[in-house]
């Protein structure tokens, strides 16, 4: 890793561009790039970030960036084949532990167990909607009544006035 971090910061010094304008080109902390060129893999969370930021600066550089992949994958292979078994059992034990934990009930109505569901807004909401359909029809009978009510027919405002057109 420290070879990879080497040849990563001899070109940038080479092309005259400082750690704080790469930094800022490539949207990483300037801290990361040290980092990089320092070799400090520890430095990191995440292996396969740091294998993108090495893949990301070898393209900014102008440098082989698969040559630059394939260097830092040999290096983490042999980083790894020097792993104990025992930091491997520990590390299978930690996840199995974790894996084993029940998860976080999420307080969500789109979440919660058909039982845990409550009816009462759907209920409320169908006899607002019945009430509402309910006071329509009655303002819809209770205009058009008046509107007969009110109704002249050319004229003729009474039964009466109706049977005297009619007689003649």
């Amino acid at each position: 890793m420290k070879e990879i971090g080497e040849k990563l910061k001899e070109t940038r010094e080479s092309m005259g561009i400082s750690i704080e304008e790469a930094a800022e080109d490539l949207k990483l902390k300037p801290s990361q790039l040290e980092n990089i060129e320092d070799g400090n893999r520890e430095a990191f969370d995440d292996i396969f970030y740091l294998k993108y930021f090495i893949r990301d600066y070898s393209k900014y550089l102008g440098l082989d960036y698969e040559e630059m992949v394939e260097e830092f994958n040999e290096f983490v292979f042999d980083y790894t084949s020097k792993i104990s078994l025992e930091d491997i059992r520990k590390a299978s034990r930690k996840s199995e532990k974790n894996a084993s934990k029940q998860p976080k009930k999420i307080a969500s109505p789109y979440t919660a167990e058909e039982s845990e569901k409550k009816s009462t807004p759907i209920f409320i909401g169908i006899v607002i909607l019945i009430i509402a359909i309910a006071v329509l029809i009655f303002g819809i009978i209770t205009f058009f009544s008046k509107k007969d009510d009110n109704n002249t027919n050319n004229g003729i405002n009474t039964k009466k006035d109706v049977a005297q057109v009619l007689v003649g």
